[in-house]
């Protein structure tokens, strides 16, 4: 991976203190248009919340959510889902309503493109607390369960014990795949390693 690749789209624009205050929504707030992503040269350096930016964490940058809220995006040209939380302020380019980490595009499909369609939904306002002791690695979501067990069964061909969890996020319907669980965070990231050793693209989440 190239240092220009991982500068992705938004190298162009920084994240300063927000110029507008946050504006808290319910629960099943959506929007719906482009996301870029950024990796280096912002990883390492504060955000606008204050925390250190890890492009390998689940997390995107807007303009007004509260910090903390924790969004579910769609890519709209391939279906895939990702869950982020907003930690930071952005993105400051026309037509732009998010900025996904790396490790977020990546999930997305969007490392290549650059900047894709999305659409946005708020599924928690608040920050969520990990469950101690209970981690799984999630390989995809899809809003289509045919998809969902399509790759439950791939991933038994090749050894994997995998399964299907349905997960209703407001009035909609997410089908997610995921494989083990783990009391600790460093096991479920081993395992996580060996997924991605067979081409896919994982996270550790808690269960």
């Amino acid at each position: 991976m190239t240092l220009a690749l991982l500068t992705g789209a938004a190298c162009a624009h920084h994240h300063p203190v927000p110029r507008s205050p946050a504006v808290p929504v319910p629960v099943g707030y959506e929007e719906t248009g482009r996301a870029s992503w950024y990796g280096h040269p912002y990883h390492g350096r504060e955000t606008s919340s204050g925390q250190v930016y890890d492009m390998r964490q689940m997390t995107a940058a807007h303009r007004t959510l509260p910090f903390d809220t924790w969004v579910l995006v769609e890519n709209r040209d391939n279906g895939r889902t990702v869950e982020v939380r907003i930690n930071d302020r952005g993105p400051f380019a026309a037509g732009r309503i998010l900025d996904l980490s790396y490790a977020a595009a990546r999930v997305l499909g969007a490392v290549e493109t650059g900047v894709i369609p999305v659409r946005l939904r708020v599924i928690a306002t608040t920050g969520r607390t990990e469950p101690r002791g209970a981690f799984t690695i999630q390989v995809a979501a899809f809003a289509d369960e045919t998809r969902a067990i399509a790759l439950e069964r791939e991933l038994a061909a090749k050894g994997v014990d995998a399964g299907v969890r349905r997960a209703e996020l407001g009035d909609r319907v997410l089908y997610r795949v995921r494989a083990g669980r783990f009391t600790r965070r460093a096991d479920a990231g081993h395992y996580a390693r060996r997924l991605a050793t067979l081409g896919y693209t994982v996270l550790v989440t808690p269960e």
